[in-house]
């Protein structure tokens, strides 16, 4: 038997037993399990979720759910829940494990979970090549444009961010850049998805975006910055600095386009900062993923 993945490590022996019932191409194709307490695991496989036959009426537990947390901590709950309290955890490999149930709060602030409901398991995905096609338009006048990647949850951000610095670390279709890698949550360039990354590639784990982005800025001498999902207002004004200090930014949003951002009062200011010149539009048609690309207002 060969050796699991490393993001099939951070899951329980009797779960990782379960996945050799796939077929291979299910297997590799895998996005998400589902665990919820009193139901089938499921999978999601090209934007669909399911229930695969072998594991029809074989019923998840709440105890089974929080092995999968301790395993995640590795061996105990405690040592993740300032990641609790964020609805998720990271664990080695750069799989994020979304987290429901009964929560217990105090002052405002939830400190733990009573029950645990509901478990989202994001399988981290390498796809070399996928962004290839995409620098062409990412670029003007042969340098490379600071570019937000936007879509829904589940849709491959995070993949195609991986793989668009790759290409830049490697210079596969484009100058090689050194690229300074803010991986707040490990999921980017942990354990076994650091190859992918590329030679030029410096990465500060576990650390808040804006406080890597300008360590990165101030230490490593970046030409490209990436980080992903911005979500808060200092990850903005970190990007603004680094935008101001002449770095090219590479970054990933949620939201369904260009409109939707502008709704939300961080993601307007983002848009009217004019940081990023190119825009990457993520969606789903017939169960494959599309690319578009838009420009920023007055960008070349």
């Amino acid at each position: 038997m060969t050796k699991p993945a490393q993001w099939e490590q951070a899951l329980p022996r009797d779960l990782r037993a379960r996945l050799d019932q796939l077929a291979p191409d299910e297997r590799t194709s895998l996005e998400e399990l589902r665990l919820r307490a009193g139901l089938p695991m499921s999978v999601t496989i090209a934007g669909t979720e399911r229930v695969p036959a072998p594991w029809r009426g074989e019923n998840m537990t709440e105890a089974c759910l929080r092995r999968v947390l301790e395993v995640a901590g590795g061996g105990s709950v405690h040592t993740i829940l300032d990641q609790l309290r964020a609805g998720y955890v990271t664990a080695p490999g750069g799989v994020r494990i979304g987290v429901c149930g009964e929560g217990a709060v105090e002052g405002g602030v939830l400190r733990t979970f009573r029950r645990v409901t509901s478990l989202a398991i994001r399988v981290p995905h390498t796809v070399p090549g996928v962004a290839r096609p995409l620098l062409p338009r990412l670029t003007a006048d042969g340098s490379l444009q600071s570019t937000l990647i936007l879509s829904p949850p589940g849709l491959g951000k995070t993949t195609l961010l991986r793989d668009l610095i790759r290409c830049i670390s490697t210079g596969e279709g484009i100058a090689p850049l050194r690229v300074g890698v803010a991986d707040e949550r490990g999921e980017l360039g942990a354990g076994d998805l650091r190859p992918f990354l590329g030679p030029r590639t410096d990465v500060l784990e576990n650390l808040p975006k804006a406080t890597a982005l300008l360590m990165l800025l101030r230490g490593m001498a970046p030409q490209v910055l990436a980080a992903d999902e911005i979500t808060a207002p200092e990850d903005l004004r970190a990007m603004e600095e680094a935008a101001g200090c002449g770095a090219v930014l590479l970054a990933t949003a949620h939201g369904r386009d260009l409109d939707d951002l502008r709704r939300r009062p961080l993601y307007r200011d983002l848009l009217d900062s004019g940081i990023f010149q190119r825009y990457v539009l993520l969606g789903l048609a017939e169960g494959r993923r599309t690319y578009a690309v838009a420009s920023g207002e007055g960008a070349p």
